[in-house]
């Protein structure tokens, strides 16, 4: 059953999306951890070569914002896991991540929506980004030139990206220029001797992602989760 206020432990659900429902996982803070009113959706990498919200990556990223006392909300695109559908080449991966943060919104108007992506998901949380209120965006090894971001454009937010210069699936360079070409340019944070996967970086990664976004926490809030 979804739930039809914000989650007060971590767990997991369905969701009613665009093309079926939606697995969900939702995951708190510590509890020695001072909450923030912020919830991030973070989107994982490519459906067809394995992505899902369990990836390494993802759940560093995510326990990185947790660890800042902001909590995190992670779902498989259709077609991936208990998800239903099948991949549509990012057009309903968009949907089921702007169906994924309308939920949040309707039961925790109050807190600021943050959003992130890996890879694909990177790609994917972009062009969601254009119809939501977002308050912080996160990209990991967007992948500029296998996918078309000519719609990818910059979110009205502060934005972080993370790229490895080892990456082997998402050429560093092809990033850098996409960055060059932008009107407004992200905080870019380059990652020596990193891959597409941050092995035995992905510690690094946690770091990079903890001082990229630290001073745009909202306030801590009683009550908040």
């Amino acid at each position: 059953m979804t739930p039809d206020t914000f989650p007060t432990a971590s767990t997991s659900f369905h969701l009613p999306g665009p093309a079926g429902a939606l697995e969900v996982a939702v995951d708190l803070p510590d509890a020695d951890c001072e909450a923030r009113p912020a919830v991030a959706v973070f989107c994982h990498p490519l459906s067809t070569e394995g992505g899902s919200m369990h990836n390494k990556v993802v759940t560093m990223a995510c326990r990185a914002l947790r660890e800042l006392g902001v909590a995190t909300v992670r779902f498989n695109f259709r077609g991936v896991g208990e998800s239903e559908g099948a991949f549509d080449n990012g057009r309903g991966e968009t949907l089921d991540l702007i169906a994924v943060a309308e939920w949040v919104q309707q039961v925790a108007p109050e807190r600021a929506l943050w959003l992130g992506g890996f890879s694909f998901g990177a790609y994917v949380s972009l062009l969601g980004a254009r119809k939501l209120p977002v308050r912080q965006m996160i990209s990991i090894a967007p992948p500029a030139g296998r996918w078309d971001f000519s719609a990818a454009l910059p979110p009205d937010a502060p934005w972080l990206v993370i790229q490895g210069e080892s990456d082997d699936v998402v050429s560093p360079q092809d990033v850098y220029e996409w960055i060059d070409d932008l009107p407004e340019k992200p905080t870019l944070v380059k990652m020596p001797e990193a891959d597409h996967f941050f092995h035995r970086r992905l510690l690094d990664l946690r770091g990079a992602i903890k001082n990229g976004v630290r001073k745009n926490l909202p306030p801590a809030a009683d009550g908040a989760a």
